[in-house]
């Protein structure tokens, strides 16, 4: 199939040839251009609880400009000569400079795109829009990233550039660039795509499966994606739990506890009959009232210590589970202050606590 400049019309070559000399030679006031650019893009984080993992820029190369010039257009008359998709391209590329930020996150990539447009005295933004959009609205998988487009306001180092390419007005500073914001695990998917898709020796060599492939990697990377966005939002919610002043402070109704429960120990066997209002009058018998103190109740070693002493004959539920747990911690005050003139519970709860009680002297 062969490149664009391989296939590019004869009468177009020496406009584009010119355009990638010129190019050539005012590359290094570019890289210029671009290592301002990612400076300025990685400091906006630096006062910000958003870290980025790493911010990296890029200047194209001379090949990859002159790929990028070749690209043409079908021509208004049938039988006439292409038209250059990019008749000035060193005026009329976006991409000469690109800066690519990389997150841990996929909230992350929204929160990065906040920080970078509110930048309202450094940059003026052109477009910005999600590459991936497509591929849900088709119900495909594949690439996915952020998209900036952003033009430098008085930027000293583009007018340096400016002045390099001989513009025909007085530099003024602006020059519109890419910035690329994106996860780690995108990243990783794209730069191995990009580097077998398009970089490689020989175009020729390709095939359906490959396509297949990359669809089933950037199938997987989404899913894992999303696993780990669940558990960032189920730390974030658990860490506000432990807050006194905050979350933590919430009251403890049965609508909380089980929202509290089910977040903390979601792998804990469901019954149709849960009580969640029996279980908010055991922990309010001991005073407990708070998020934090049920949070604090709830530790999983104390949780796996209850289980092996009493080695339930069948899985407990929410409530039940709560109980032996409480009767694990307050011991013979969880009998009186929860047994009242319920023989059986006493009983039961007699029985249990001699089993807690050995299991803690064998320990």
């Amino acid at each position: 199939m062969g490149t664009h400049w391989d296939r590019l019309d004869e009468e177009l070559r020496p406009s584009v040839e010119a355009s990638t000399d010129q190019f050539g030679r005012i590359r290094p006031e570019l890289e210029a251009v671009t290592r301002d650019m990612q400076t300025t893009i990685r400091d906006i984080f630096q006062e910000t609880e958003l870290k980025p993992l790493f911010v990296t820029a890029r200047t194209k190369t001379v090949a990859s400009f002159r790929e990028k010039a070749s690209r043409t257009l079908p021509p208004a008359v049938a039988g006439d000569t292409p038209i250059l998709e990019y008749p000035d391209p060193l005026r009329d590329m976006h991409d000469m400079v690109g800066v690519r930020v990389i997150v841990s996150l996929p909230h992350e990539i929204r929160e990065a795109a906040g920080l970078i447009k509110r930048q309202r005295s450094e940059f003026d933004i052109r477009a910005d829009r999600e590459k991936d959009i497509g591929s849900i609205e088709s119900g495909t998988y594949g690439y996915s990233s952020r998209h900036l487009l952003i033009r430098t306001i008085q930027n000293p180092a583009v007018k340096r550039f400016q002045g390099a390419l001989g513009e025909p007005a007085r530099p003024n500073g602006s020059h519109v660039f890419e910035v690329q914001i994106r996860t780690i695990l995108a990243h990783a998917w794209s730069e191995i795509e990009h580097d077998i898709r398009f970089k490689a020796s020989n175009p020729r060599a390709w095939s359906p499966y490959f396509d297949r492939q990359f669809t089933a990697t950037a199938a997987m990377l989404e899913a894992v994606e999303s696993t780990f966005s669940e558990l960032h939002e189920r730390y974030e919610t658990v860490t506000g739990y432990w807050d006194e002043e905050g979350e933590g402070a919430a009251p403890l109704t049965p609508r909380r506890i089980r929202e509290v429960w089910q977040t903390l120990l979601p792998h804990v066997d469901r019954k149709s009959d849960d009580d969640w209002g029996w279980a908010a009058e055991l922990l309010a018998a001991h005073g407990l009232k708070t998020t934090t103190n049920l949070v604090d109740l709830l530790q999983a070693e104390v949780i796996t210590k209850v289980r092996e002493a009493l080695e339930h004959r069948y899985s407990p539920g929410p409530d039940r589970l709560l109980d032996d747990v409480l009767l694990w911690r307050f011991g013979k005050r969880h009998i009186e202050l929860t047994a009242g003139d319920d023989n059986h519970r006493r009983e039961s709860l007699q029985r249990r606590h001699r089993q807690m009680e050995t299991f803690r002297t064998a320990s």
